[in-house]
């Protein structure tokens, strides 16, 4: 028997992986009738270390950052529904992608199922400690589904 997925939970960063794990997302969520929530969490690591043009303040790049990432979840949400996807939540943070993708997001809306994609947008974070989609693999506590 087929197990169903109730919960289900994508992360997007912009990335050609992210979009490609979002659409495998919106497959599962019609195919299992399960809630969607897609999650950008902005890493305030990369965010220290940016190219940004530093006459701006730590805080007002936070900003402009959290204004482009939820530009972006609201065009995900209409995709959803355009999709016949009405039950979706938007997740936008500020912190750690890996503990929020592994612990406080299923812990908090009692996910079963993580999509992410096999890379994505951090490049920097990646070489300093390593792949999102190796450690979200490794420390889910749920079903974890990496699309290339």
């Amino acid at each position: 028997m087929e197990k169903r997925y109730k919960n289900i939970l994508v992360a997007v960063d912009g990335s050609d992986q992210s979009e490609k794990a979002f659409v495998e997302a919106l497959n599962m969520s019609k195919e299992h009738q399960a809630h969607l929530f897609v999650a950008c969490i902005i890493n305030d690591v990369e965010i220290a270390y940016s190219v940004y043009d530093f006459p701006y303040s730590y805080h007002e790049i936070i900003e402009k950052q959290k204004e482009e990432v939820e530009k972006e979840i609201l065009k995900k949400i209409y995709d959803a529904r355009e999709f016949g996807i009405d039950d979706i939540t938007p997740i936008v943070e500020l912190g750690s992608v890996k503990e929020y993708l592994t612990k406080t997001i299923p812990e908090e809306r009692k996910i079963d199922l993580i999509i992410v994609g096999a890379t994505g947008k951090g490049a920097l974070t990646r070489v300093l400690v390593g792949s999102t989609a190796a450690y979200v693999v490794n420390h889910a506590p749920c079903t974890v589904v990496v699309v290339k």
